[in-house]
């Protein structure tokens, strides 16, 4: 059996922590090219796990393009501080879409089940501590869930 017949087999992914963000009401920058531009606040939260504890700093954003064809492109940055002090960068790209009766409940500030829309994202965390280097060599993805005044990140490393 040759290594092209042999199914490949996906990563492994664990729970690190999540990231209860909290957000202002966003501010509509108009139309471009690409669509609709809002930028959104971060203004602090916290996040909690079995990998990672602390609070989300304020200071942050998320800046977003609301597209033609109903997908919300979004690249948010914020800085977490550890329950140990310790500084993470963050840098969370990431796509929300959904039908536009969806999109629509969501852009009101309604409740929608995670499960009625798509909300991924794929966030890059950065640090100068030596106690958490590893984040600065692994990959990780976020399952989100957008709420009235916070957005909810489930993130986990791929092993």
């Amino acid at each position: 059996m040759s290594l092209t017949d042999q199914i490949p087999q996906g990563p492994a992914l664990e729970f690190v922590t999540c990231l209860h963000v909290e957000v202002e009401a966003p501010l509509e920058l108009g139309e471009n090219a690409r669509g609709r531009r809002r930028f959104i606040p971060i203004i602090g939260g916290y996040f909690e796990g079995p990998g990672l504890n602390g609070r989300v700093l304020a200071g942050g954003g998320d800046w977003q393009t609301l597209r033609p064809d109903g997908v919300a492109e979004l690249e948010a940055r914020y800085c977490l501080q550890t329950d140990g002090g310790d500084l993470i960068e963050v840098t969370n790209i990431g796509y929300r879409h959904a039908s536009p009766a969806v999109m629509a409940r969501l852009l009101e500030g309604e409740v929608v089940p995670a499960g009625e829309y798509y909300f991924q994202t794929t966030p890059r965390l950065h640090t100068t501590s030596a106690g958490l280097d590893w984040i600065n060599r692994t990959i990780f993805i976020g399952a989100a869930q957008r709420l009235p005044d916070d957005v909810v990140i489930n993130v986990f490393s791929v092993n």
